[in-house]
């Protein structure tokens, strides 16, 4: 059985979440800290069959960077994963092939009901 959650230690939406769950036997993944690798990356990729999917398009350098006005492609969104760890949605939790992606309510309250409150 195979539980990740990728996070980021500085967002306070991650932690609130987090708190919320039972998470002990979870491989916790800092992105700050440990930047998505291409393995890492690959797999998500799998799962949801989308790097947009897993792209934040709220993040500050989304805008900064002018990549709101551009037409991006799977292969962009890939590179940029990569290349900078805000643009990760998060957090992302991966329970045993299944992907729970972002801070949404309803991804949260899945969330819930998958591993418990």
């Amino acid at each position: 059985m195979r539980k990740v959650v990728y996070y980021l230690s500085t967002c306070d939406t991650c932690k609130k979440i987090m708190k919320q769950l039972e998470l002990e036997d979870f491989d916790k993944i800092d992105i700050k800290n440990n930047p998505l690798s291409e393995p890492q990356l690959l797999e998500l990729y799998v799962i949801s069959e989308s790097y947009e999917e897993l792209f934040n398009k709220r993040a500050i350098k989304f805008r900064q960077q002018g990549l709101n006005k551009k037409e991006l492609t799977e292969n962009d969104y890939r590179k940029l994963l990569l290349d900078e760890y805000t643009f990760l949605k998060r957090p992302v939790f991966l329970i045993n092939g299944e992907l729970y992606v972002g801070n949404a309510k309803k991804t949260v309250e899945q969330l819930k009901d998958r591993i418990g409150r």
